[in-house]
């Protein structure tokens, strides 16, 4: 059975190889991927594994997990730069905004954490938690085309649906 972090790197590797990133480029994906949600440690865990949708001040600690696991990251000794700064930037917007907040936006943003961002909300999305069953393929499709050019960059949005045709 996969985890997360595992699902969350097969999709971003194909859309790596889609977008024709570098091998050195794709290595850097697979660690992050496999390592992006890390800071969830600093974060309490019932916050974590609540078996509800989190209230706002939940929220509030939960978007400290890609700064915490960035820091992480940073002191490990194995995951050297980019890694860290892709951990942080997962959960940033395409045109601005998301968490950490950050004046990040498009072509700022690293590649590899537009392409983290986009793997890990199509199996977060696809995904049953406590608190609601998973999207079906299709519907987690629309989401992401719906939020192709805001949240996430379209050429990776365009990449990960040619990797699901096959």
């Amino acid at each position: 059975m996969e985890y997360h972090p595992q699902r969350v790197m097969r999709s971003a590797i194909n859309i790596a190889n889609i977008l024709g990133l570098t091998s050195k480029q794709k290595f850097i994906i697979k660690q992050a991927s496999l390592f992006h949600d890390i800071g969830k440690l600093g974060v309490d865990f019932g916050i974590v594994k609540k078996p509800a949708p989190l209230t706002k001040d939940e929220w509030t600690q939960m978007r400290r997990h890609p700064n915490i696991g960035a820091n992480i990251a940073k002191r490990s000794g194995f995951l050297k730069d980019p890694i860290p700064s892709i951990i942080k930037y997962h959960h940033v917007k395409y045109n601005g905004g998301g968490y950490p907040l950050t004046k990040k936006k498009r072509g700022t943003i690293p590649i590899e954490a537009r392409i983290l961002a986009v793997a890990d909300a199509y199996e977060a999305m696809r995904s049953d938690r406590p608190y609601r069953k998973g999207l079906s393929r299709d519907k987690a499709i629309l989401e992401l085309k719906k939020f192709s050019g805001t949240q996430f960059d379209p050429k990776v949005v365009q990449s990960l649906l040619k990797c699901l045709k096959t």
